[in-house]
């Protein structure tokens, strides 16, 4: 399964908690967006471990998530933060 996942999370200590544990999961492909390859139980497990950091009635995380990135096409207009080519 393939993810990206967007989070805008109010000021405080949330926001790098959320960057610092999505850096270990996925890649970091701009501010605030990630995406990557995961299994299911990955999956589940960074849904879970996002709804215990972030504020519910103040943040807001958005994942997309792909049974295969097979029949999709990336374009990036402008530069380009973290490339991830090898990994698509």
């Amino acid at each position: 399964m393939y993810l990206i996942v967007f989070y805008d999370i109010k000021t405080g200590k949330r926001s790098p908690k959320v960057l610092k544990y999505l850096r270990r999961q996925l890649i970091w492909v701009q501010n605030s967006v990630f995406e990557g390859e995961v299994t299911e139980l990955q999956y589940k497990q960074i849904k879970d471990a996002l709804g215990e950091i972030i504020s519910k009635e103040k943040d807001s995380v958005i994942i997309y998530s792909f049974a295969s990135m097979q029949y999709s096409k990336r374009t990036v207009i402008g530069i380009e933060k973290n490339t991830t080519d090898g990994f698509i």
